[in-house]
C-alpha cells in the first residue's frame, strides 16, 4: 500500500468510493452539496428540466472526476481479505 493519503476510501463492497476520510474531502462533498442546493435557484427544475438534469450529470461528473483523482484506484470489491 502506498503511503499516499486518499481523500475519499474505496468502497468495502461494489465498486466506488466511500464517504470521505480527510478533510479536504469533506470540503469537496460539501460544496458539492451546496452547488446542488443553488442549481435549484439558478437553473430551477419548473422552468427548464432539461437544464436542470444537464446541470446535475455535470456537477456530478465534476465530482467523480475528484474523487478518482484523490481517491482510492477503483476497482470492484467484494470486502476485507
Amino acid at each position: 500500500m502506498s503511503d499516499k493519503q486518499y481523500w475519499f476510501p474505496a468502497k468495502r463492497y461494489g465498486w466506488g468510493w466511500g464517504l470521505p476520510k480527510t478533510w479536504q474531502g469533506g470540503v469537496v462533498y460539501c460544496v458539492y452539496f451546496a452547488l446542488l442546493l443553488l442549481g435549484l435557484l439558478v437553473v430551477p427544475p419548473a422552468q427548464s428540466e432539461i437544464g436542470f438534469i444537464a446541470y446535475i450529470v455535470l456537477l456530478s461528473a465534476v465530482l467523480c472526476a475528484v474523487c478518482y483523482a484523490k481517491g482510492e484506484p477503483p476497482k470492484w470489491r467484494w470486502g476485507r481479505r
